[in-house]
C-alpha cells in the first residue's frame, strides 16, 4: 500500500456549478461547490492540491482562488507538480529543515524568470495559500485572500483562529507580486496544542456569503461540534447554496491529533 496520497483539481476541468462534491484523501476532506447558477454563476476558477505522506507524517496542501480566468491557477498547479521529486525529498528531512527547504522551492520557482514569464502569457491571476503539516508543526505561505483556521479549545479560549492575514491586491499570474520590485506574500510557523487540532482552509466564497456570518471563524467551527469533518464540511456547504451563494467555495479540512504538550508560559 502507497505512503502517499496526491490528487490536484481546478476548476475549469469539473465546475461543481449547482452541485456539492466531497471527497476523502485519507484524513483529508475536500468540499466543493461552484456556486448557484441561479444567482449568475457559469464557472470555477478554484483549484487545489491535496499531497498526503503517511510515512513522513505530513500534508502539504494547496488552495487556489483565480478569477477572470482559471490559467492562472492551472499555472501555479502545474509548476508545484513538477517539483513533485524536490518537495518529496524536502519532506524526508528534519522538520525545521523541511519548512525551509519547501519555502525555498516555491518562492525560487515563483521568482523565477521563466514562471514570470509564464504569468505574462495568460489572462486572469489567483490567490495562493500552502500549507504543510508535519509531526505538530504547521508552516504557511499566504499570497492574496484564502482563509487559513485552526481549531483548538485552548487557543479558541482566546479567540485564536484565523493564522493567515487575508491580503487583498495580491495574485500570481498576469498581475503577478513576484514581478514588484519587493515581492509581498505573508508565511507563518505555528505549534499545534496537545489533543485535536483542526486545520481548515476555504477560499471566499464561504467567508462572503450573503446572509452568512462566516467571516466569524466560530460560525464554521460550530458546524463541527457534533458532526463529523465530512458532515460539517457538507453542512457548510449545502447552507451557502440554500443562501444562493454566487461564488464558488473550495474547502480543505482536516484533524490532527499531537501527542506533545505545546509551549505554555514560565509562571
Amino acid at each position: 500500500m502507497s505512503n502517499n496520497t496526491f490528487f490536484s483539481w481546478v476548476g475549469s476541468e469539473e465546475a461543481f456549478v449547482d452541485e456539492i462534491n466531497i471527497r476523502h484523501f485519507e484524513h483529508v476532506v475536500l468540499g466543493r461547490f461552484g456556486g448557484n447558477s441561479s444567482a449568475g454563476q457559469y464557472k470555477n476558477e478554484d483549484g487545489c492540491l491535496v499531497w498526503v505522506d503517511k510515512k513522513q507524517d505530513l500534508e502539504f496542501v494547496v488552495l487556489l482562488d483565480a478569477h477572470h480566468t482559471a490559467e492562472s491557477a492551472e499555472l501555479v498547479l502545474n509548476s508545484i507538480e513538477s517539483l513533485k521529486d524536490e518537495l518529496s525529498t524536502s519532506f524526508t528531512l528534519p522538520i525545521k529543515d523541511t519548512f525551509k527547504s519547501v519555502s525555498s522551492l516555491l518562492l525560487s520557482t515563483f521568482e523565477s524568470s521563466r514562471f514570470k514569464n509564464a504569468c505574462q502569457k495568460i489572462q486572469g491571476e489567483t490567490a495562493f495559500l500552502c500549507v504543510v503539516r508535519k509531526d505538530k508543526y504547521i508552516w504557511w505561505l499566504s499570497i492574496g485572500d484564502c482563509v487559513f483556521h485552526l481549531y483548538h479549545p485552548e487557543l479558541a479560549m482566546l479567540k485564536e483562529f484565523q493564522q493567515n492575514q487575508r491580503s487583498f491586491y495580491e495574485w500570481i499570474g498576469k498581475t503577478n507580486t513576484f514581478d514588484l520590485e519587493v515581492p509581498c506574500y505573508s508565511m507563518g510557523t505555528k505549534e499545534l496544542r496537545k489533543g485535536k487540532n483542526h486545520l481548515f482552509l476555504t477560499t471566499d466564497g464561504l467567508i462572503e456569503c450573503p446572509n452568512g456570518n462566516y467571516n466569524d471563524p466560530r460560525e464554521i467551527f460550530f458546524r463541527f461540534e457534533s458532526s463529523t469533518n465530512e458532515q460539517g464540511v457538507l453542512d457548510l456547504l449545502k447552507e451557502i447554496k440554500e443562501k444562493k451563494v454566487r461564488d464558488s467555495t473550495t474547502i480543505l479540512s482536516w484533524m490532527v491529533d499531537s501527542k506533545e504538550v505545546g509551549c505554555l508560559p514560565s509562571e
